[in-house]
């Protein structure tokens, strides 16, 4: 799914109108009549709304809604906002039309002197503003919404939650910026609602289709995507019935020291379950009985060293290679990590550790083969690349690193985000907060080198395995609760969720 920023929103809404065609204020109706199909699904006709419109196009958006759930026995009472004597032509039309067939349910705030008293039971709908705004709220306006956010009803916002930018919010004040438990927003997500700090405003997200044209957003190029179950469909291959071990990729796993062999068991087993056709996982010979015995699939090589990752192997032979979980930063382990750097031409996935030993040999980068593979948590990314005063900033990083060094890097979180060599960036729309748990991303780790070995589109591979991640995930919460998930249940749950993307 593209995510398009104000301006392109703005194109879209235009093209719309122009090419379907239809007018504005019927694309405000359709719109209005999507909110209300969500609201009729959702909640019942004897609940009070409270509804507060802007006299721009979000609160025409409101107005519309108000006057379809009258017309479906809704109870509501509508309050204009009227802080000052502008108005978009489309709420101006739908004010005469709610006014006109129930004037009793409109009243008008003139100021912030005398603001309605709304129970807790009730439900307050925000139409202030939508997308347009580009500015802190200020004065009556951040008075009625600090009012707002103090009352503790059940809060829908319309569109964006008025307030909220809909990119970058580093100069915002987020005291000022609606609290809303939900968010229905129109055809597209924006960007701001992808960042963790945002998400007290947001609340859960759900989009509004309201049939933009299809043709503009075809062909309009755009820098972001959220990656659905729809793309990940258009990416899945079928296996040639002829085909043998050899077709799906030999990867090469390198991770584990004393203590923490677990986190090769859990890789090692993760990228078997992707379908690889051969795996080797090279550890400490302390971890051999341990591997063995747990993932017999794997093939098993041992470093030099008893308890952490030294020496060399034969590297080129190999599809693809991961290192880092489990492997400690000491200096031998950080020598065998620049021999592999320096000798190793194909793509190589850096996570954990490596990514740790990478942040202090930051030289190193410079040599790190082309189209490897960084996946860090945000510690792990502040340590190698910087720290940013928020999400966008880190966002724009991310970008700028990627491109600099020609690297993918997948940023781990909700929404784990993938950005390309070529400066775009996919987020992830799978996974839950249960994730957050020991040997998680051990686990994409070895997701990742299943896939890489298998194909040579790098970032498909890499959409399809942060995809499967999370819904391996979800499923795994869904049978085990999110607090009860261990990564091991997210291994286990691999062969279900390719059931599903293969439906």
């Amino acid at each position: 799914m593209k995510l398009f920023n104000v301006k392109q929103i703005r194109e879209c809404d235009a093209y719309t109108i122009e090419n379907e065609p239809i007018a504005s204020i019927d694309l405000m109706e359709r719109a209005a009549k999507g909110l209300f199909l969500f609201i009729k699904d959702n909640f019942k006709t004897n609940i009070p709304f409270n509804i507060f419109c802007g006299k721009g196009n979000n609160g025409g958006d409101g107005l519309a809604l108000a006057r379809i759930m009258l017309e479906n026995n809704y109870n509501l009472i509508v309050y204009i906002v009227n802080f000052n004597d502008n108005s978009s032509n489309d709420y101006q039309i739908n004010y005469e039309r709610l006014n006109k067939l129930h004037p009793d349910k409109i009243v008008l705030i003139n100021d912030v002197s005398s603001l309605p008293t709304i129970n807790s039971s009730d439900i307050i709908i925000d139409a202030i503003f939508g997308t347009g705004l580009n500015k802190k709220i200020e004065k009556e306006y951040a008075t009625l919404i600090k009012y707002l956010n103090k009352i503790n009803s059940f809060k829908i916002a319309v569109d964006m939650p008025s307030g909220l930018w809909a990119e970058n919010n580093k100069d915002n004040d987020y005291e000022t910026v609606f609290k809303a438990n939900i968010t229905l927003t129109f055809q597209f997500p924006k960007l701001s609602f992808l960042f963790p700090e945002n998400e007290k405003l947001v609340g859960d997200w759900f989009v509004i289709d309201i049939n933009l044209s299809k043709e503009y957003i075809d062909k309009t190029e755009n820098q972001h995507e959220l990656i659905t179950i729809n793309e990940i469909k258009l990416l899945l291959t079928k296996r040639n019935k002829f085909s043998h071990k050899g077709d799906y990729g030999h990867g090469l796993f390198i991770g584990g020291s004393y203590g923490k062999i677990g986190a090769a068991v859990l890789s090692s087993k993760a990228a078997l379950k992707t379908g690889i056709g051969l795996l080797t996982s090279y550890i400490p010979l302390v971890g051999y009985n341990i591997l063995q015995i747990s993932v017999p699939e794997a093939m098993v090589l041992t470093a030099d060293n008893s308890n952490i990752i030294t020496g060399s192997i034969d590297y080129p032979k190999y599809s693809a290679i991961a290192i880092g979980p489990g492997i400690g930063t000491h200096k031998d382990t950080a020598a065998t990590l620049k021999v592999l750097i320096q000798n190793y031409q194909k793509p190589i996935i850096f996570d954990a550790d490596a990514l740790n030993i990478l942040s202090e040999n930051k030289t190193w980068l410079s040599f790190v083969p082309k189209n490897s593979i960084f996946t860090p948590h945000h510690n792990e990314f502040v340590r190698l690349f910087g720290n940013s005063k928020n999400s966008f900033e880190r966002l724009v990083l991310q970008i700028e690193m990627a491109i600099k060094y020609n690297v993918y890097i997948v940023y781990k979180g909700h929404y784990s985000c993938i950005s390309s060599p070529n400066g775009k960036i996919y987020f992830n729309s799978t996974g839950n907060p249960g994730m957050s748990t020991a040997g998680s991303g051990d686990v994409l780790t070895g997701i990742i080198l299943g896939m890489i070995s298998q194909s040579e589109n790098i970032l498909t591979s890499l959409i399809k395995a942060v995809y499967l991640h999370g819904l391996a995930g979800d499923i795994a919460a869904e049978k085990h609760t999110q607090q009860c998930l261990i990564a091991t249940d997210i291994i286990e749950n691999i062969p279900e969720a390719l059931k599903r993307i293969s439906i």
